[in-house]
């Protein structure tokens, strides 16, 4: 068995799996957020049953709609406050930060875990190792209760990425590369593992980022190689030379509408976005603040700042990048999803151009269906957002520092 299948095996009590065969596995984690988790709510209370299978195992985040976007986003935050008080789900609700990121760092995802979330974007806890699921908020209402899951198990394929990465690419170009060569429906129900020496060279920052985004490939199970297991036998491998990696962007209106930055430099844009469960960990806000640093952010762009966490902006506002991005002109929001669910803090019309490093642009993902909106790493935005244009790295400074 591969990876994927023996923690599959385990977390399902028996001694192998196959592909195609279905079996109930035992949940670690179950996470939701402020928009599916008052409908996985709303669905566990008919069920019947008096409490949750775990309280420490089931934990909601307010983070899509905060401060409210609205009145019926106050009664999504309502739902999960009185929910968590009454049967005892832990609940971050102050603005803690996105739910991914959040979770992390309070070290809820861990190696071998099987977890279950009620966002696309579960697969995040694939870079810790964890085998992540998402589905939707009435399958989640379930496994709330009974703490299991059905599955049919996957298909599991292999990436790597192997050699030393060019100047100015970072893991959005990595995993924008991969969606670009594969499409949004390459995989599709599978299990993808990345592995290969240049991702086992990524901080875990780095192969967050790369996790997140496996799900725009339509993968099931997204996994990054802990680098000290073996990955087993797997369906097919393919190979990447990292030297063919440049710097690009996903163009509008797909993630799989990849282009380099050559190609499109020089689109004029009118709002650049920092942020989200993709890139708004530190290590993104320190790339992008070295480029603002002592610039101002180009007169017709609106540049927004979204910190994943309330760490993460505890750290820049005492590391001094908030103010490096405030002084060049720049929005700094508090920690969220911000403007990239599209609901609130910078939704844009329809002639609009945004460079972004969240993790959609489908058509309506972040205001107007006629928006445009290219997404890119944190130094490609800076960038950009410097100059009012889609920049190549290491136009307005050095890639040397």
């Amino acid at each position: 068995m591969n990876i994927i299948e023996r923690i599959i095996a385990e977390k399902a009590n028996v001694d192998t799996v196959v592909v195609g065969q279905e079996l109930t596995v035992d949940v670690d984690l179950v996470i939701a957020h402020d928009v599916t988790g008052p409908i996985a709510i709303e669905q566990f209370k008919k069920i019947g049953v008096d409490k949750v299978y775990d309280e420490e195992k089931v934990v909601f985040v307010i983070d899509h709609n905060i401060p409210c976007a609205s009145i019926d986003s106050r009664v999504q935050h309502k739902t999960l406050q009185e929910f968590s008080k009454d049967f005892g789900a832990k609940l971050y609700g102050k603005s803690e930060g996105v739910i991914h990121q959040v979770i992390s760092e309070d070290k809820l995802y861990k190696k071998g875990d099987l977890i279950v979330g009620a966002d696309s974007h579960t697969c995040t806890a694939g870079a810790y190792g964890a085998v992540a699921i998402p589905v939707g908020s009435t399958e989640l209402s379930a496994v709330m209760a009974l703490g299991s899951l059905d599955i049919e198990v996957p298909e599991t394929y292999r990436i790597n990425v192997n050699g030393k990465l060019n100047p100015g690419v970072y893991a959005k170009d990595i995993i924008l590369h991969v969606i670009g060569k594969f499409g949004t429906n390459g995989f599709t129900d599978d299990a993808v593992v990345f592995s290969g020496d240049t991702i086992k060279a990524l901080d875990n920052e780095e192969k967050m980022t790369i996790s997140n985004m496996m799900i725009e490939m339509g993968v099931m199970i997204g996994y990054i190689d802990q680098g000290d297991e073996e990955i087993g036998k797997v369906t097919d491998t393919y190979e990447i030379d990292a030297c063919d990696i440049v710097p690009v962007a996903a163009c509008p209106s797909s993630p799989g509408n990849v282009k380099s930055i050559k190609e499109v430099e020089g689109v004029k844009i009118n709002q650049a976005v920092i942020g989200s469960c993709t890139n708004g960990r530190y290590s993104d806000m320190k790339i992008a603040a070295d480029v603002i640093k002592g610039r101002k952010v180009a007169d017709y762009v609106n540049l927004i700042v979204v910190p994943a966490s309330k760490t993460i902006a505890d750290r820049m506002d005492a590391e001094g990048l908030t103010k490096i991005f405030r002084d060049a002109g720049a929005i700094v929001t508090n920690p969220g999803c911000g403007p990239c669910f599209g609901a609130h803090q910078g939704l844009l019309i329809e002639d609009d151009v945004a460079i972004s490093t969240t993790n959609r642009n489908f058509p309506g993902r972040m205001g107007h269906k006629d928006a445009s909106i290219y997404l890119a790493s944190p130094r490609t935005v800076a960038e950009s957002a410097v100059n009012g244009h889609i920049t190549v790295p290491g136009t307005v400074c050095s890639l040397e520092g």
